[in-house]
């Protein structure tokens, strides 16, 4: 199995990795002090599991898990934290497990194993096929994250460190480059049509021509133009069989 950590006080976040590398085979492949930053990663990584600590800054372990239950593919999550009034709440989002701190190693032990069983039982005979492919994407608004399917995005466009994305009738500012956003899409579905844009490929309405042997794209639903670099042409070109 492979495992994260969400934990922000160090010294917790160190016990428990030893814990679970001294009782259990149980990979960790990274750990994290911020809940939007586990997020993140989230995006590009599947771990079988996720121990997660619910006062962490940026995004508490709460919201985090509620966008993770939203996952079509979601990791187990095991709750790490000092409080009890939060058990009932851990366990309508189907977590795992709710272990409070400070840790109890033989209650750690039980939790491993239960974990080692369950991915056993996983592997077993009848085991479900490797997870598709995601096609949702988080998308940030007024601090909040919304799980948002692909095909709901008409198009992105960078400003300096930040691109805001836009479906039809929101407008999302992710705090990352366009690379990085184009990076977490299908190509299939999108094209990086200039420097500054990408766009839906299912949502171009109308290829215009314009200067310089260069298009301008319209788009369904929305009086809005995305422009074609000339650096772009002739992929786009080879792309929509132009």
């Amino acid at each position: 199995m492979k495992a994260i950590i969400v934990e922000d006080e160090f010294l917790a976040q160190q016990e428990l990795s030893w814990l679970i590398r001294q009782h259990s085979q149980i990979t960790i492949d990274a750990t994290f002090d911020d809940g939007l930053d586990a997020l993140k990663y989230l995006q590009t990584h599947q771990p079988d599991v996720i121990f997660l600590d619910i006062n962490i800054p940026s995004l508490d372990g709460m919201l985090l898990a509620q966008n993770i239950s939203k996952f079509a593919n979601k990791p187990l999550i095991v709750f790490i934290t000092a409080y009890k009034e939060h058990a009932v709440d851990a366990f309508e989002l189907e977590a795992f497990d709710y272990i409070l701190k400070p840790y109890q190693e033989m209650r750690m032990v039980t939790l491993l194993r239960k974990l080692e069983n369950h991915a056993r039982q996983d592997q077993g005979p009848g085991a479900a096929s490797p997870r598709p492919a995601s096609h949702s994407i988080n998308l940030v608004k007024d601090e909040r994250i919304i799980v948002t399917d692909i095909n709901d995005i008409y198009y992105a466009e960078a400003h300096e460190k930040l691109t805001f994305v836009y479906t039809r009738r929101e407008e999302y500012v992710m705090s990352m480059n366009m690379t990085e956003f184009c990076n977490r899409l299908p190509e299939e579905y999108f094209f990086r049509c200039h420097r500054s844009w990408c766009v839906n490929l299912s949502k171009i309405r109308e290829i215009e021509p314009w200067f310089n042997n260069t298009y301008i794209l319209k788009l369904r639903d929305l009086d809005f133009q995305v422009p074609v670099s000339r650096s772009k042409v002739k992929a786009f070109r080879q792309l929509m069989r132009l």
